[in-house]
């Protein structure tokens, strides 16, 4: 096929900036626009040195986007801002890959519970389609509009996925605790943030209340005999990307590691990006790339399954998975443009 046209909304965040980081390299697809509207006029790469050299590409205000071809719009926007663009841009030529949370719930019900604001445009539910795709492959490759997968519900839903699909725990009682980078919270400056506060510090938030709750529970609930109900609790790390979910599970009935082993197996031996490991995995295993690396196993003393899983909140979390979604919707080998190797050190 052609060279895909790509247009990036919101392209001096981080998932933008890692946006043009991952396309820069991908064989069948050229960035066309990206915007930002604060910075427009600018060069991204007086914004992000690291890519001097690499493009030249301008920034330029959203508006822009109603005077270029585009085959696919990627969404780097906040949660709020997003569902606007798509409001506006839903019966356009191009398809959409939403990197925000304003479609990644069941409706605009629970949305407004669980993100405090009231969400305008209903008609999103009906159309988008989850954008995790170890769970919802098919339905992807037929989508015009991706809700694309938060970064901490992707490591929590992988490594939970197979044990709720394969009826092996009880999904009403899946606690998940899960520690993040800083980059998870945006590249706007808070006080949670900042190098004084994080430097030599760790600490969870969000007790009760995370979003990320419900996400992991819609999706967990989807493949489950029963509603799952997760207990997530995140904690921010003094690292700049990289989560690690480390989830808790009671069986049904009795069970072996063989067990466990068998469903993981199962569930991801074909899959592309996700590696099943013999011993724990760290964030350095997965840094700058889309792998998704998962240790599962049993202990028979508390009677428990304890699953690791590891990602690179802006690449498989964020921006890399994004970019398998945009693979499926047209048609290209899903790898393309996503073998980059861990660093590591």
């Amino acid at each position: 096929m052609n060279t895909l046209s790509i247009g990036i909304i919101g392209a001096t965040g981080y998932t933008g900036s890692e946006l043009i980081r991952i396309l820069h390299t991908h064989p069948e697809a050229e960035i066309k626009l990206i915007t930002s509207e604060s910075k427009a006029g600018k060069k991204i790469a007086e914004i992000y040195p690291a890519l001097n050299g690499l493009t030249d590409l301008v920034l330029q205000p959203m508006a822009e986007v109603k005077n270029y071809q585009l085959d696919v719009v990627f969404l780097a926007l906040p949660h709020g801002a997003a569902m606007n663009f798509v409001k506006d841009y839903y019966d356009s030529s191009f398809k959409i890959v939403d990197l925000s949370g304003d479609f990644r719930l069941s409706s605009p019900e629970v949305y407004q519970e669980w993100y405090g604001m009231d969400h305008i445009f209903e008609k999103g539910f009906e159309t988008a389609v989850y954008g995790l795709p170890e769970m919802y492959r098919e339905q992807i490759r037929k989508a015009r509009l991706i809700a694309n997968p938060g970064c901490y519900p992707t490591a929590s839903i992988l490594a939970t996925y197979p044990l709720v699909k394969s009826r092996l725990v009880n999904s009403d009682s899946i606690i998940i605790d899960a520690k993040s980078g800083t980059t998870g919270a945006g590249v706007k400056p808070k006080t949670a943030t900042h190098f004084s506060t994080v430097h030599d510090n760790f600490k969870p938030y969000g007790i009760k209340t995370h979003r990320h709750s419900v996400e992991i529970q819609e999706q967990l609930s989807s493949v489950a005999t029963q509603e799952a109900i997760v207990q997530f609790t995140p904690h921010l790390l003094p690292i700049d990307r990289g989560i690690i979910a480390t989830a808790y599970s009671h069986p049904k009935s009795a069970i072996s590691e063989e067990d466990v082993k068998e469903a993981y197996h199962e569930a991801y031996a074909n899959e592309p990006f996700v590696r099943l490991r013999q011993e724990p995995p760290s964030v350095k295993d997965v840094r700058g790339s889309n792998f998704c690396d998962i240790f599962a196993t049993y202990d028979a003393r508390t009677k428990r399954i304890i699953t690791v899983s590891a990602i690179d909140n802006l690449v498989k979390g964020a921006s890399g998975q994004a970019v398998h979604n945009m693979n499926l919707m047209f048609g290209l080998e899903e790898k393309s443009g996503l073998q980059q190797v861990p660093v590591n050190p």
